[in-house]
């Protein structure tokens, strides 16, 4: 037997998805957060914030390293892309059914921003701790 142990798989290094899959899979889910949030209710509301940060947990998991970055700035673009769609679409799901798209956007934004802070922020902590182990646990 040799000597050399391989070391046990920890969460910090399951994550072996490329980037390209697990980013269109996170923007289904997103979408289809949305999209089940209205036909429930009349707006945008705490499902959709809800499956948004568990979707940005679940892909700090899952991408391989090299593909951080790209993780690491589709949390706040995903959310841009659900309240502009429905501020163009459905501006009442958002904010005022008078607003424009601008304003609506922006309303959409503030009225989320507490699921974005929290899915960007533990997303973004999650990719640190899995470069910070990968680094100090090379393979």
């Amino acid at each position: 037997m040799s000597s050399v142990r391989a070391r046990p798989a920890t969460l910090w290094d399951a994550g072996t998805r490329p980037a390209g899959g697990a980013l269109r899979l996170a923007s289904a889910l997103i979408m289809s957060a949305a999209v089940v949030d209205l036909v429930l209710s009349d707006g945008l509301g705490l499902f959709h914030d809800l499956v948004f940060a568990t979707v940005c947990v679940g892909l700090a998991l899952l991408v391989r390293p090299r593909d951080f970055f790209s993780v690491g700035v589709f949390p706040p673009l995903a959310m841009l892309a659900v309240v502009l769609l429905l501020a163009i679409a459905e501006p009442g799901a958002v904010a005022d059914e008078r607003d424009g798209v601008v304003q609506a956007t922006v309303s959409g934004l503030s009225s989320h921003g507490i699921a974005l802070a929290l899915g960007y922020g533990a997303c973004l902590a999650l990719l640190a701790v899995r470069r910070q182990y990968l680094t100090t646990h090379p393979r």
